[in-house]
């Protein structure tokens, strides 16, 4: 039997260093002061109800109940924030459960009793309106008044728009329920790490074990992974088609044709964004089979895997980054953005701990940033010393966090949030802008090559695969709005579909790849991973501009980064140099991919 001290565990939260665990401390000191705040908070949510009826009374009636819901969202804001990072940092703490429990069921009865704001001021006539439009004490919402009285159409009455904000905790049910059962419930055993060591499965090491070089490994790592899935399936589809139909059951409420159109109305994104995606993506999916045989050839293998396509090709040794070299490389990366960008960005990650570093048992998996408008910009990880994805990745969640920072540097609060459609820019452009460094300072051929195939994997696993998922989620809500059944066969038989397109003729489709559909947190906030390949396209085009030219590209997309909400998404980034509603970016960007795999051949060549 293994003796059990040799496994390699995953820690529990309190044996992780304070160090190396984000500063929520700066937030409220302990949770005696959340508590003061959150009752400070929650006594004041009567206070909407002084201003129901009022709001025909004139400009300054209006100010003063636009000032108190802003002051209520932005105090709800901290204290949401909080206990969001706590809960993320140890999923299996009750109290911290208890504490996001607490918060959100408030939030849904002051949502409810905000609920008459809305349907109340688009009431009233067209002239009062105008008026509001104009009147100078209304000025710094002019903005926010005038999107408000765009969703007119698919506002309801009072008397709805309560009952739906009174729905709000129970809405967010199938999502939870996922990041309980695949954080905290399942488990996937041990393996044989590619050193022969015995660790402990989990999420992170899945895709960390997945870029090393024993395909055994990887086949025993990827088979274990999904056994666990397979284990769950029914559990986990259920929650999906429960999620689906909610998609649906919001957006015909609201009056929209589909779930698509409303998810993507709130940025104000012609569906046609969407679809010319998918279309150019398909355009140039012969480019992406050409490069996978290439990659089959190089490993020697008969038959390619999804357990083969992580796999660094030019790595000769094992990387170890550990996180103070990682910091360096990124902060060194994002030199062409300016002194005030990189200064900021090193007083965040070494002075200030933005970011919770390491695994933990029960922490979220995967990296993110978030934060609002009072706090850090935090940063999760779950980084790892032997994976330069790691170091990409928090050049990647870094330039989400500098996003947030030039955006509340440079607007006020009601404006001082992006949307998502354009996040993954920012993020995007700091890999774009850590690739063409490691590319300049490599001076092996190898190392050169492997970069390369960094650049070429990153189109491949952002454009192409979120595309993939794009489809996924519009197929499939397609489907459930014509009325056909979400069954657990028909996820599986959809996405293998998707997988056998993407992939090609060549590719091998193993049985349980298809089972990957359900485990994407992602599609539990329909709509969003289109973003990511939407994004890299954009910060592409971006990079280059910026790399290349001089003060007026930079200027540009700092202007970009700390526009915040005052413009609508595809402005902001016309505003910077790239018009994302055509779909010649995209184009572009794959047209790069396919110089790159070009280059590849090239330099195999000789």
């Amino acid at each position: 039997m293994e003796n059990m001290e040799n496994i390699q565990t995953i820690p529990a939260r309190s044996e992780v260093a304070l160090k190396d665990c984000w500063n929520v401390e700066s937030i409220y000191k302990c949770v005696a002061d959340w508590e003061r705040d959150f009752t400070d908070w929650e006594t004041k949510i009567s206070g909407y109800a002084a201003f129901r009826g009022t709001l025909g009374d004139g400009a300054e009636a209006v100010k003063k109940c636009l000032d108190f819901c802003f002051s209520m969202d932005r105090q709800g804001e901290k204290l949401s924030t909080y206990a969001f990072l706590r809960v993320a940092e140890d999923a299996g703490n009750s109290d911290f459960m208890a504490l996001q429990g607490k918060f959100v069921s408030a939030a849904s009865r002051a949502g409810q009793e905000e609920s008459f704001l809305s349907p109340e001021i688009l009431a009233l006539p067209e002239s009062v309106l105008k008026g509001y439009l104009e009147a100078p004490e209304l000025a710094e919402y002019r903005l926010w008044l005038s999107w408000l009285v765009e969703e007119k159409p698919h506002t309801l009455s009072a008397v709805e728009e309560r009952l739906l904000a009174m729905q709000a905790e129970m809405s967010q049910t199938p999502s939870n329920t996922f990041d309980q059962l695949t954080d905290v419930d399942m488990t996937f055993g041990t393996v044989k790490g590619h050193q022969g060591e015995t660790l402990e499965l989990s999420h992170a090491a899945f895709g960390a074990l997945l870029h090393g070089k024993n395909r055994d490994v990887r086949r025993q790592v990827f088979t274990q992974y999904y056994e666990a899935f397979d284990a769950h399936k029914n559990t986990l589809a259920s929650l999906y088609s429960g999620n689906v139909h909610q998609d649906i059951y919001y957006a015909r409420v609201r009056n929209f044709a589909t779930a698509r159109e409303a998810a993507l109305f709130g940025e104000r994104i012609p569906t046609e964004v969407y679809d010319n995606l998918v279309t150019t993506v398909h355009d140039f999916l012969p480019k992406l089979y050409e490069y996978l045989e290439i990659r089959r050839k190089l490993m020697g293998v008969d038959e390619l895997h999804m357990y083969d396509t992580y796999v660094p090709m030019f790595q000769d040794a094992e990387v170890n980054i550990p996180w103070d070299e990682g910091v360096e490389m990124v902060l060194e990366a994002v030199k062409p953005l300016g002194e005030d960008y990189t200064s900021a960005l090193r007083q965040g990650l070494t002075v200030d701990r933005w970011c919770d570093r390491y695994e933990n048992r029960g922490k979220d998996s995967g990296a993110f940033s978030a934060g609002c408008y009072d706090t850090f910009p935090f940063i999760l990880m779950n980084y790892r010393a032997d994976s330069l994805d790691s170091v990409f990745t928090l050049a990647h969640e870094a330039g989400h966090s500098m996003h947030s920072y030039y955006t509340r540097k440079n607007q006020p609060y009601i404006y001082g949030d992006y949307k998502i459609f354009v996040a993954e820019v920012a993020s995007t452009f700091n890999e774009q802008l850590l690739l063409d460094h490691l590319l300049k300072i490599s001076t092996d051929r190898r190392q050169r090559l492997n970069l390369i195939n960094k650049a070429i994997d990153e189109i491949r696993g952002t454009i192409f695969r979120q595309t993939m998922f794009a489809e996924f989620e519009r197929d499939v809500h397609a489907a459930a709005e014509a009325g056909e059944p979400m069954t657990l066969e028909f996820f599986l038989e959809t996405y293998r579909k998707l997988l056998e397109l993407y992939f090609g003729p060549d590719f091998v489709v193993d049985e349980e790849l298809a089972l990957e559909c359900l485990r994407i947190p992602h599609f539990y906030r329909a709509f969003y991973v289109y973003k990511y390949a939407i994004g890299l396209s954009a910060s592409i085009a971006l990079a280059e501009r910026v790399l290349h030219g001089g003060k007026t590209e930079l200027d540009a997309y700092l202007g970009f980064l700390s526009g915040g909400c005052s413009r609508e998404p595809l402005e902001l980034l016309i505003g910077a140099g790239v018009d994302m509603s055509q779909p010649e970016p995209v184009r572009a960007a794959l047209e790069r991919f396919g110089v790159l795999v070009d280059e590849l051949k090239k330099e195999l060549a000789e």
